[in-house]
């Protein structure tokens, strides 16, 4: 029923939680939540609006452009196995949509690359 352009999208809470407990990318416009799944699926996207953001039509406004920059974009550096929630900001409304698929390609990327190492303890002077 999805195309291949269509990105799978997340539906379940238990999926959104998992997320919130997972790897985060923060942007100017969202913050890019991340969970592996663990298999090989094709990756899925979810999106968050808090009320606070502003009225219904400005919410909905912004996960429509959210959702597009993603169907657009999402192939190139999301991976397989892996959950993304989208929580976005107010700034999300009035962001130019290039530069919203430049946020999307960053932050996947940044998503993807490994964690620098923490040092067990704290540091000598």
């Amino acid at each position: 029923m999805t195309s291949s352009t269509t990105p799978i999208r997340l539906v379940r809470r238990a999926d959104f939680i998992a997320c919130s407990r997972g790897r985060r990318v923060t942007t100017a416009a969202f913050v890019l939540q991340e969970s592996a799944r663990g298999d090989d699926r094709p990756p899925r996207f979810g999106f968050t609006v808090t009320k606070k953001t502003g009225g219904a039509v400005e919410r909905n406004r912004m996960r429509r452009r959210l959702r597009e920059v993603v169907r657009l974009g999402a192939h190139a550096g999301a991976r397989p196995g892996s959950d993304y929630v989208l929580v976005l900001n107010r700034n999300a409304l009035d962001r130019p949509f290039d530069v919203l698929k430049t946020d999307l390609a960053e932050a996947l990327r940044r998503a993807a690359a490994p964690r620098p190492a923490r040092s067990a303890g704290r540091p000598n002077p």
